[in-house]
């Protein structure tokens, strides 16, 4: 099963922790909008684990 991340926007108060976690996958813009990878490769599984685990809201899922 492939690698599946979701964030919660509803959540989400762009506080940047997954960006330091996991550049590769996510992104804040100038806006402070958070984007990210919605299936980023299986080798960056461990930093979006990580990212999810700093996120100070627990908005973000990772799946697969």
């Amino acid at each position: 099963m492939a690698l599946k991340v979701d964030v919660d926007m509803d959540l989400c108060q762009a506080h940047g922790e997954c960006v330091f976690a996991a550049p590769e996958v996510f992104e804040l813009d100038d806006d402070d909008q958070l984007h990210w990878v919605a299936e980023p490769d299986e080798a960056l599984r461990e930093k979006v684990q990580q990212a999810a685990k700093v996120c100070p809201v627990s908005a973000i899922r990772v799946s697969g």
